[in-house]
């Protein structure tokens, strides 16, 4: 059974600060102080929630305590971030009412993690599924980027939030994340060149040089030492507890989440090491021949770097850091800069580099995150920013965030009262108007558009004339002189004029929170917010893709001469944006407080503390929420609350619960006027009342605790009685049992052992008997053994001696043979070495003999050779003197040229009867007889190829031609470059696949082209959105080609061939390819064309062909690639193949991964 638990129960002090009673700041700041000090961080007023920072985790935040108070009533459970959570949740998912959080606070508070909480319980208890799981880790990724580019260490805070941040989340009406949308405010872009002691730039400088790999930081031309960055402080570069290097791979990881492209990703980090690189450029004066002073780059190392990161030529941003040209009108004005000018224009353009890519990176993140359906969602905004800031030195960032917060604060009264008043009416109840102080009148003093301190400030931006901060503050002391929330000690009223606290050169305005001291230095620089249009222009001439998109203004073709708007312009509009999307919602609060300056636990500075109390509001809030009914509860809760304080309700009430409740109110005599009663609630006008209640129940509840335990332990005291009765029964039972069992066992016993020993006797009587004889029977086998023993001992000896005598003649005998034997040896062996001795010298004779016989007969054989030779020579010499007569003395040669001539003769003759065949594949070629012939040989066999090439291409007609031109063409694109070509070879080029000409479905289309049409086929037009293909019909001439509707006919798109700039597809098998337009050209409107085809080879060869015909325009560019971008009206998309194992037969599939990515699944080969 599950146990209802209250607020009201086990509550260390009080959990509302609407039922404290007495109410004062010393009452309220020891209420906090006391649940501070048990870990109970969270306490209410009303509705709205106090967080103090625990600066140490706890264990309120597991998936347990998301259970607990999922689906709970607000005050059924202890105060908890997740009630609030919960509440909006639901109101949101069940009533349709559109709901706002509003997390305010200083720096340190908790603001950051309380906006995490709530998006993460709110992640835990909505539907699952792939795509809502997809938008719910898009949505919680979305913060460590920010994080990474908003955040930066300060004195208060290691995580400080240095922007403003409203998150919309989109529901269905299921209650299922769609996605959402975030704005910025007001980001500190002046830590990005200076910080203050103690603090650090933003986070993202320090990752990206500690976490990148050494591969990117040399890429973008950095160093991982921190000393050597003018832009980063060195007091504070490394913080304890804050790993960059790993922050850096979260924050990769998110944008790769969140859906950043690669080359995205890396154009954010070269912007980063830009503003890097630009605060390291130095300036030095030069003189001029005018006498003027003029800004020069000292070291043009890192300007050089710089520029090649973005695409800059070096001389243009070089000028633009020594000159300004400024115009009006039709004239055009050029001045120097001098060296300060210098540096304030370089850190200028470092604050707007960085501030605009952060207003990107917002753009960036909202276009993932976005709901892709346009039907109306539910939505729950979460707001985290800036508190109310009271520094020693306050200028105009805080002069904004506490006009920010004064806006906050009067919707805050208004919204609360609005609630109050709608709850009176809709439970029937009078309301009274309740006196609290209104705020209007401050935020008309800052935000008024002719008096206002905002509009005075534009107003003095504008003027012209000299402009200081001097000039602004005399005209707030000249119209704001009266105003009695607004002091000055140069104004007309003369009470300040002796107020030391308040210098010449500030101004001092009681806001709601307290009163402000504004320092006016700086007011109108950071209001102006300038950037020089020479700046401007040298970054849009960048080559860079993204630095185009933050510098528009930068466009020669669109300069604009106006003013750009100032910076408490813009803030107060989007104010007023944000007010009017608060005054839509439901609001929902959570009030962030820091316990302490040391970001320690366990430590609560009571003057801190109250401090923040205060100009937070929280007094004012608790006595408006008190200037009606403190207390209110349904009669149900109440009912079962408090029904054991009276006869009649207690145990049971039957009947209406309000009825119970009015009964039991009279019966306690509660006075009328502390009580009203609601159509559906109970409403308790004092503190005192509700205690009183509590009171009387804890009183009550004490009796029926005793009364339940006397009732216990009388039924305890009977049962253990009874149960002992029962017991003694069995206990006697069971031991009559076991002592007959034990009297059995002993009597068996006794017989068993006189048994045993009777028996035994008798054995042993028996064994002595059998002992006996057997000893007998053993005695005689023994001396029968002995006595043949011996006689066996007799027989062996005589036996041994006879062997013995044997052997002896035996071994005699065996000498005898071995003597003789050895002497028979000895003579054979001096027989036969006499006899080796004769066959040595018979054989020595015998060589001799025989190798005189050989010399003979080799100088006979001379002999009869020399004799043949002198013969041969004399016959020789004998015809030459015959024949000398008949020859010439130049007949060598001829002798040899005619030989000569009847070996080429017998060559060629035989390369007659051996020619290979005339097709123009064959490669052989008969073998060469000779040598010499080699050069002649290879000679003839290219004539010979080439003769029967020309005859083979004479055959051909010239469509045929053209045909294997346009084969030869395809070849060259394509082979070994595409996966598809091979399969292509063999298919011929139709071109008019569909007889456009002779279908009679197709004569309105053919008709509605003038020209020959050279390709008509079916191709599929893919579709962005969500990666399917529609079939249309693409014509191709020499001039355009055109998209038509397969069924209707109907003309969809005409390009002129022209505007085609290339075409873009893959390495793989799959008919994918893209035709790309020329920017700026009518047909690029709608952007490129993704299209699909099983004639792709076809196709594209003759869209180059084409081109490269035409001496109008340039050749077709092909760019072959498994991954390209495809421009989709604004948005470039990237189209990925990848290979995949083929599940669903071969056909090759597109699908929508993110608003960026269509991805190709291709088929791999079995």
């Amino acid at each position: 059974m599950e146990v209802k638990t209250s607020l009201l129960d086990n509550m260390i002090g009080v959990g509302d600060m609407v039922l404290l009673e007495p109410l004062s700041e010393d009452s309220f700041l020891d209420n906090l102080k006391k649940r501070f000090d048990h870990s109970e961080i969270y306490t209410y007023i009303g509705s709205v929630v106090i967080s103090m920072n625990p600066y140490r985790s706890l264990p309120i935040y597991t998936p347990e305590k998301v259970e607990e108070y999922r689906n709970r009533n607000f005050y059924e459970l202890s105060p908890h971030i997740y009630a609030l959570a919960d509440e909006a949740y639901r109101s949101l998912r069940d009533q349709d009412k559109d709901q706002c959080i509003l997390i305010t606070g200083e720096s340190g508070a908790g603001k950051t993690e309380a906006s995490k909480l709530v998006m993460s319980y709110v992640a835990a208890v909505c539907g699952k599924g792939h795509e809502v799981n997809k938008v719910k880790e898009q949505l919680l990724q979305s913060n460590p980027v920010l994080e990474a580019f908003g955040n930066a260490k300060t004195v208060r805070n290691d995580n400080s939030s240095r922007f403003g941040k409203y998150m919309d989340i989109e529901f269905d009406f299921k209650g299922d994340p769609l996605g959402g949308v975030i704005s910025n405010y007001l980001l500190e872009k002046s830590r990005v060149v200076k910080q203050p002691r103690g603090e650090r730039n933003f986070h993202v400088f320090y990752q990206l040089l500690s976490g990148a790999s050494d591969d990117t930081l040399r890429k973008l031309k950095l160093d991982r030492d921190f000393s050597k960055y003018n832009y980063l402080s060195l007091d504070s570069a490394a913080v304890n507890g804050l790993d960059d290097a790993a922050n850096f791979r979260t924050v990769r990881n998110a944008m790769q989440i969140v859906g950043f492209m690669e080359d995205e990703v890396q154009s954010v980090l070269e912007l980063v090491a830009a503003v890097l690189k630009l605060g390291n450029i130095e300036f030095k004066p030069e003189s001029r021949c005018n006498g003027t002073d003029e800004s020069r780059v000292k070291d043009k190392n890192d300007l050089k770097e710089m520029c090649e990161l973005l695409g800059i030529e070096q001389s243009v941003l070089e000028r633009a850091f020594s000159y300004r040209t400024v115009e009006a009108k039709m004239e055009k004005v050029s001045t120097t800069l001098n060296v300060a000018q210098a540096y304030y224009a370089r850190d200028a353009l470092a604050k707007n580099l960085y501030s605009r890519l952060f207003s990107w990176l917002v753009t960036r993140i909202n276009e993932s995150i976005q709901a892709q359906t346009k039907a109306r969602h539910k939505v729950m905004g979460v707001l985290d920013i800036y508190g109310f800031e009271i520094f020693e030195d306050n200028s105009f960032e805080q002069f904004i965030i506490n006009y920010c917060n004064e806006k906050l604060q009067q919707i805050f009264i208004e919204l609360t009262l609005r609630e109050e008043q709608e709850e009176y009416v809709r439970e029937g109840i009078e309301w009274t108007n309740i006196e609290y102080f209104n705020n209007a009148i401050i935020c008309d003093l800052i935000e008024n558009n002719q008096n206002g301190i905002l509009a005075m400030l534009d107003e003095e931006c504008l003027r012209p004339g000299t402009v200081t901060d001097e000039t602004f503050l005399d005209k707030l002391n000249t119209i704001c002189a009266d105003h009695q929330h607004f002091e000055s000690r140069l104004n007309k009223n003369s009470k300040f004029l002796n107020d030391h606290s308040l210098p010449h050169n500030c101004f001092r305005i009681q806001h709601y929170a307290g009163k402000v001291l504004y320092r006016v230095e700086g007011f109108v620089d950071k209001n102006n917010d300038l950037l020089y249009r020479d700046l401007s222009q040298a970054m849009y001439k960048a080559n860079h893709s993204l630095i185009k998109q933050l510098f528009p203004e930068g466009n020669p073709a669109k300069v604009n001469l106006k003013r750009p708007p100032t910076a408490g312009f813009q803030f107060r509009a989007s104010v007023g944006t944000l007010m009017r999307n608060l005054q839509t919602k439901n609001p929902n609060y959570i009030r962030c407080i820091k316990p302490n300056d040391k970001k320690a636990s366990h430590i609560f500075t009571d003057s801190l503390v109250c401090h923040q109390v205060r100009y937070l509001g929280l007094m004012e809030n608790v006595r408006v929420r008190r200037a009606g009914y403190a207390f209110r509860q349904p009669y149900e809760p109440c009912l079962e609350r408090y029904k054991m304080l009276c006869k009649r309700t207690w145990p049971h009430w039957k009947g209406p619960a309000r009825d119970g409740v009015e009964v039991l109110m009279a019966d306690l005599q509660i006075p009328a006027e502390e009580i009203a009663y609601g159509r559906s609630k109970i409403f308790i006008r004092n503190p005192r009342t509700l205690f009183f209640l509590e009171e009387k129940r804890k009183q009550c509840l004490q009796d029926l605790a005793t009364l339940i335990q006397k009732i216990y332990r009388g039924w305890k005291c009977r049962t253990h009685f009874l149960l002992m009765k029962k017991s003694q029964i069995v206990v006697a039972a069971w031991y009559r049992r076991y002592a007959q069992q034990k009297k059995y066992r002993n009597i068996k016993s006794a017989t068993t052992v006189v048994q045993s020993y009777t028996r035994g006797w008798q054995a042993r009587k028996l064994l002595r008997e059998l002992k006996y004889q057997k000893r007998c029977e053993e005695a005689v086998t023994t001396i029968a053994a002995f006595w043949h023993g011996t006689q066996a001992r007799l027989e062996l000896r005589r036996l041994k001696q006879e062997a013995r005598n044997k052997h002896a003649v035996t071994v005699i005998w065996a000498y005898w043979q071995g003597t003789k034997a050895r002497r028979e040896l000895r003579q054979l062996k001096e027989e036969a070495r006499n006899k080796h001795a004769v066959s040595v010298i018979w054989a020595g004779w015998q060589g001799t003999k025989a190798r005189r016989e050989l010399r003979r007969l080799k100088e006979e054989a001379r002999r009869k050779h020399a004799v043949a030779l002198i013969w041969a020579y004399w016959q020789g010499l004998k015809v030459r003197r015959e024949y000398r007569k008949f020859f010439r003395a130049n007949a060598g040669k001829k002798i040899y040229d005619f030989t000569i001539q009847r070996i080429i003769q017998k060559y060629f003759l035989g390369l007659k009867s051996n020619m290979p065949s005339m097709s123009p594949i064959d490669k052989k070629w008969p073998a060469r007889p000779y040598s010499f012939l080699d050069g002649v040989h290879t000679e003839l066999r290219k004539i010979f190829h080439h003769w029967r090439c020309k005859k083979y291409r004479d055959q051909f007609t010239e469509e045929k031609k053209a045909v294997y031109e346009e084969k030869l063409e395809a070849s060259e694109i394509f082979k070994g470059k595409k996966a598809l070509y091979p399969s292509s070879v063999s298919q011929p080029f139709k071109g008019d696949y569909l007889e456009i000409s002779k279908n009679p479905k197709y004569q309105k289309l053919n008709s509605a082209v003038d020209e020959k049409v050279l390709l008509a086929d079916v191709v599929n037009k893919i579709n962005r959105a969500n990666g399917k293909g529609t079939p249309r019909i693409f014509l191709l001439t020499k001039k355009n080609f055109v998209l038509a509707d397969q069924k209707t006919g109907q003309v969809k798109a005409s390009i002129p061939l022209p505007d085609v700039t290339s075409v873009s597809v893959s390495t793989q098998k799959d008919g994918f390819f893209a035709l790309k337009l020329k920017e700026g050209s009518a047909s690029a409107v709608k952007g490129d064309f993704l299209l699909s085809s099983e004639h792709l080879i076809e196709i594209i060869t003759k869209l180059h062909r084409i081109g490269a015909t035409a001496a109008d325009r340039e050749k077709l560019k092909v760019d072959i690639s498994d991954e390209f971008l495809v421009q989709f009206k604004q948005d470039k998309v990237c189209v990925k193949f990848i290979q995949s194992s083929p599940k669903n037969g071969n056909s090759v599939s597109c699908k929508r991964k993110n608003n960026r990515l269509l991805e190709v699944s291709v088929p791999t080969s079995p």
